[in-house]
């Protein structure tokens, strides 16, 4: 025993022997591109040795924290605050690196006690017979949409649309829906985007400019694939324009739903009955191909009436599995339009271009009126496909084999029916109110099937002033009266 008087070591107190067994402790390494600056590590840490940098990461715009690691003891305090994956640890291997693998390639799927999501799917629930009503076209199209199941509309009110957003106003809230008046139209879109992640059918209503305004965020929800009906009443331009109609928008929903690799069906109405009918189909399609649909009328169809059957049933939708609806079910869904990972966002292209191709070969929609035989081929839509109708009727009573094709779906354009009528024909004239636009889709699906394209003509009008029926006549008359081959 020692001596009363000695002092004794304190029990932490090991021998030079047990220090020599104890295990260093690690100290922290960082990656500093995925230091985020949250600053719990330096909340967290004892000993006051870590900082903040004075130098911004050129990766990330961040700055990122410094460890002083002469001071620090390897407490280890820092690893548990830090909540990135790849923030403070303890120095890895010298071959481990981190890249832009998912956390979850190295720790795992994240636990969840969420259900595997299951589809509630629509139904179909039988309407009453009822007579035909008088609706204006963006009255028919506010109705085809609540026939679709449709309860939540937002939007801003521009002309020639407004009207439509008006009478779901009035509707939805009586039938348990929302209408919310947006700030914008940016405002708008984005609000579809959300009501549309959460797998609930959602529109708007707009006119040319207010759409532009909308491509940013129609060409997120593409990206994100979250279903969502435009309905574009188009209206003349370029700028403020006026509001006449116009086809001016022709190219835009075809060629131009914001920036990268961006397509949606496009239907073109001609006649209020179409508008509340396509309106109906573009519900079925967006949620079919997870991709927004527009339907593009023009000014002169959103505000005429006419006699609209209602069909024989109306739609109760039902919940996606995809949907990021915000209960328990769902909570492992995620809806997103970004990926930096150079090869993921080129695999999410190749994906989004097998859907397109499937739209193609699925979704091309026509009309034919008398081209059976047709020697002349009228293309047009809209409202000036009406007029072309009825010159069409004028030229047949005259003798003249004359038909009528109207595209119904812009994108894709339905080359696959135009293809037997032009390899007979003897020339296509395209009667647009707009610069070309109608005809630059035609001749460019054309270019893509064959090498034997007719002559082509036009009849174009600009500004809202429509094509006439006696141009039209007119026109083909003076084209008969030419040789064969000229």
């Amino acid at each position: 025993m020692p001596p009363p008087n000695a002092t004794l070591p304190p029990s932490s107190a090991k021998t030079p022997r047990a220090r020599s067994r104890k295990k260093k402790r690690p100290k922290p390494f960082l990656y500093p591109q995925f230091c985020k600056a949250c600053s719990r590590c330096i909340a967290a840490c004892p000993k006051d040795c870590i900082h903040i940098s004075d130098e911004i990461d050129p990766r990330t715009g961040l700055t990122p924290v410094w460890v002083d690691l002469e001071a620090c003891n390897g407490c280890g305090i820092c690893f548990e605050a830090c909540p990135e994956p790849f923030g403070l640890m303890p120095k890895p291997d010298p071959d481990f690196d981190p890249g832009l693998v998912p956390p979850e390639t190295y720790f795992g799927p994240k636990a969840s006690t969420a259900p595997t999501p299951t589809a509630i799917p629509d139904e179909r629930v039988a309407l009453p017979r009822m007579e035909p009503m008088v609706l204006k076209g963006t009255h028919a199209a506010a109705i085809g949409a609540l026939l679709a199941g449709c309860r939540h509309f937002f939007g801003y009110p521009i002309t020639p649309s407004t009207e439509g957003a008006e009478l779901l106003a009035d509707l939805l809230p009586k039938l348990d829906g929302a209408f919310v008046q947006a700030v914008s139209e940016v405002a708008t879109v984005n609000m579809m985007y959300g009501c549309g992640g959460a797998g609930l059918r959602t529109m708007t209503f707009t006119s040319s400019p207010g759409f532009s305004l909308m491509l940013e965020g129609i060409s997120y929800m593409i990206g994100a694939e979250v279903p969502g009906v435009f309905v574009n009443v188009m209206r003349g331009g370029p700028g403020l324009g006026n509001i006449a109609p116009e086809q001016a928008d022709i190219k835009l929903v075809c060629r131009g739903l914001g920036h990268g690799n961006t397509h949606a069906i496009v239907l073109a109405p001609s006649s209020p009955q179409e508008m509340l009918d396509l309106t109906m189909l573009a519900f079925d399609l967006t949620f079919q191909y997870r991709n927004p649909v527009v339907v593009a009328g023009d000014g002169y169809l959103g505000q005429i009436t006419g006699k609209v059957t209602l069909p024989d049933e109306m739609v109760r939708p039902g919940l996606p599995a995809w949907a990021v609806y915000g209960d328990e079910m769902h909570r492992g869904n995620l809806i997103c339009s970004i990926d930096l990972s150079e090869q993921d966002l080129e695999r999410h292209n190749a994906h989004l271009n097998d859907k397109y191709r499937r739209m193609t070969a699925n979704e091309q929609r026509a009309d034919h009126y008398r081209t059976d035989d047709a020697d002349w081929i009228v293309v047009a839509a809209n409202t000036p496909s009406r007029m072309a109708k009825g010159a069409v009727r004028a030229l047949r009573e005259a003798g003249i084999k004359v038909g009528l094709f109207r595209p119904v779906t812009l994108w894709p354009f339905p080359v696959d029916a135009l293809l037997p009528l032009v390899e007979r024909a003897r020339g296509i004239v395209v009667v647009e109110a707009g610069s070309g636009q109608l005809e630059d889709e035609l001749r460019l699906a054309l270019s893509h099937r064959t090498d034997r394209v007719p002559r082509i003509e036009h009849i174009q009008h600009f500004g809202g002033v429509l094509p006439q029926q006696h141009e039209i006549v007119e026109h083909i008359l003076a084209l008969e009266e030419q040789p064969h081959g000229s």
